[in-house]
């Protein structure tokens, strides 16, 4: 049994506006389950598909006030597309940003609600993953991080380091997952965190305790009125184990 990584969940304060900016950002098209929730996925795209990592932006009246642990980075095909890019997403409403990156080859920006992301440089290793490169967790430990992830999902572990661990669907396409070292400690609940999806046929209460087995633990979250099942990492990042599909 294993789960995959099918969408990041982004609170938002209004999340049609949110995913207005970023279907504009990727390209992607807009669709919506229920009031407050907007989808996001490829245009002509069979969900699920390890080719993309889907958003769903869930409306909350919460104000992002401490910075997002969970974050995209963006590919470019050149300097002159990464600059292209970052003037184009200024022009839909996002800002720089400043994480203490200092002097990088990167962009750092935040869309209009404060979350941040990056516009990364062309990199080699990015070149056949679609427009979001990776999906960023900071963390801790990353050896930890990947043990955990690794043995939760079916990906392939591609790097692991003392700061920084690197995951990718086992068909090899889509973004990649990745863990980096950070000295910031977790406060509060992640507006931005990880959805993964057992495959179908698979029981979810036996991949639930599977997962906590490996680490997973309880985050104390109501679950009375959701159909789907939410725990932590090692590190207490959230996540949501939906229904097979």
């Amino acid at each position: 049994m294993a789960t995959r990584l099918v969408q990041i969940n982004m609170k938002a304060r209004d999340d049609s506006a949110l995913g207005r900016f970023w279907a504009e950002a990727l390209g992607w098209g807009v669709d919506s389950e229920a009031p407050g929730v907007t989808n996001l996925e490829p245009v002509d795209f069979a969900y699920p598909d390890p080719a993309a990592v889907c958003i769903d932006l869930v409306a909350r009246p919460e104000p992002k006030t401490v910075k997002n642990r969970v974050h995209l980075d963006l590919a470019t095909a050149s300097t002159a597309h990464q600059a292209e890019l970052v003037a184009r997403l200024r022009d839909l409403g996002a800002t720089p940003a400043d994480v203490g990156q200092g002097d990088v080859p990167w962009t750092v920006m935040a869309d209009p609600e404060g979350n941040e992301f990056c516009v990364l440089e062309p990199r080699p290793v990015y070149r056949d993953t679609g427009p979001i490169a990776a999906v960023v967790v900071d963390c801790a430990d990353p050896r930890a991080m990947a043990r955990f992830w690794g043995e939760a999902m079916d990906w392939t572990l591609h790097e692991v380091t003392d700061d920084r661990a690197t995951l990718r669907s086992a068909q090899g396409v889509g973004p990649y997952l990745e863990f980096l070292r950070t000295p910031d400690t977790k406060s509060g609940w992640n507006r931005v965190h990880l959805d993964v999806r057992p495959y179908p046929g698979d029981d979810p209460a036996v991949e639930e305790a599977r997962l906590r087995t490996l680490g997973a633990t309880d985050p104390g979250v109501d679950l009375s009125a959701i159909p789907w099942t939410v725990l932590a990492d090692p590190e207490g990042n959230e996540f949501c184990l939906l229904a097979p599909r």
